[in-house]
Order: structure tokens, then C-alpha cells, then sequence
């Protein structure tokens, strides 16, 4: 929901991070890699109670995540391998950290199990309804149908968790129903959308 309005903001604000990219000569799907990396050290930071450092690592993840695309586009190597490396990495990064969190605290392990079950079903939502309910100007390189759960509101979440992890179990609830509200939604959006579009392999 935060995300799109998020993306054309950031691109006016990351000249010094270009700056490091050409320097380096980072390939995109590179920084791509990157920022999993983070997201997989946040996972194992979370896992061990360590909280803080978890989040500030997720969240250096994000910059590089939310900032391939743009190096993409600024040195004309944008592909479609590129989109399709990009939302894997986001789902192996989202999921690893929940896990991070059943780690942490064994006695949730249920709730973030279902969390797990909210991403696969909000992914695979996402991409059934596909063109049919996306944005067109969302700047990514594949077309996902947009959510009140998306990448922003995955971070705020889990911001909430480690700043207040006495407060835990609650907070996975609120998320779990945001996850849920998502897949409602994007359902309703098919169905009105979809229910009488015929299958191509049926179009005579």
C-alpha cells in the first residue's frame, strides 16, 4: 500500500548510494543478492534476541532492495531475470526473518507458521491476478497486484516486533489479520475482475 508512493520518493534521494554502485561496478541482480544478505543477517541477528542490530541489518537490506531497480533502469540493464530475482530474494527475505522470530521465541511458533502461510498465499495472489490488478507505473519488473501487506508495511511490522518484543505475540495477530485482509482482497479483486474473462486456451 506504502510501497509505489515510497519508490517515486526514494528516487530523487539515493544519488550517493548510484555513486557507490558505479564505483564498485555493481551489477543489479548483485545488489539484489545484497540485499537478501542483509535480510538473512537480520534473520540470524532476530534469532538470537539481538533485536536492534536485527532491524537496523533488515533495514540496510530494504535500501539496497528498494534501490537495484533504480540502478537497473539508470545503466539500461533492467531484464526480466532481473524482476524475477528480485521478488525470490523479497520472499526468501521476508520469510527467513519470520522464522528469525519463531527462533527467538519457540512458544510463538504457531502464529509466525502462519505468517509463513500469509506470504506464500499473498505472493501467489499476487501474481494470479497478475496484470489484471496492478499498478501500472509501480516501477517493478514484474506485475503484482497491489496489497494493504507489501513490502513497507512487512518492514513496519517487523520494526514493531523488535523495538517491543514483550509485545510479540500481539503484534504477530494484528499482522497475521493484515495478511489475511490482503488475500481477501486481492480474492474480491479477482473475482469481479476475472470470473467472466474466458481462458485463453478456451477463446475459440
Amino acid at each position: 500500500m506504502i510501497d509505489n508512493p515510497f519508490r517515486k520518493r526514494l528516487e530523487n534521494h539515493v544519488e550517493p548510494l548510484m555513486d557507490f554502485y558505479e564505483t564498485w561496478k555493481l551489477h543489479p541482480n548483485t545488489i539484489s543478492v545484497i540485499g537478501l544478505l542483509f535480510a538473512l543477517l537480520a534473520a540470524c541477528l532476530i534469532a538470537r534476541e539481538l533485536f536492534l542490530l536485527g532491524i537496523i541489518a533488515w533495514w540496510i537490506g530494504r535500501l539496497f532492495d528498494g534501490t537495484d531497480g533504480i540502478w537497473a533502469r539508470r545503466t539500461n540493464r533492467a531484464t526480466a531475470f532481473g524482476g524475477y530475482l528480485d521478488i525470490v530474494c523479497d520472499m526468501f527475505a521476508y520469510s527467513s526473518v519470520a522464522i528469525g522470530f519463531a527462533v527467538a521465541r519457540p512458544d510463538l511458533w504457531f502464529p509466525f507458521m502462519v505468517i509463513l502461510l500469509g506470504y506464500v498465499l499473498c505472493i501467489t495472489s499476487a501474481l494470479a491476478l497478475g496484470d489484471a490488478g496492478s499498478d501500472q507505473d509501480d516501477n517493478r519488473g514484474l506485475r503484482l497486484a497491489s496489497g494493504i501487506a507489501e513490502g513497507g508495511e512487512t518492514g513496519i511490522a517487523y520494526t514493531a516486533m523488535c523495538l517491543f518484543p514483550a509485545a510479540l505475540s500481539e503484534i504477530a495477530a494484528i499482522w497475521i489479520f493484515v495478511l489475511a485482509i490482503t488475500v481477501g482482497a486481492r480474492t474480491a479483486l479477482a473475482y469481479r475482475v476475472l470470473s467472466d474473462k474466458p481462458r485463453p486456451e478456451d477463446i475459440p
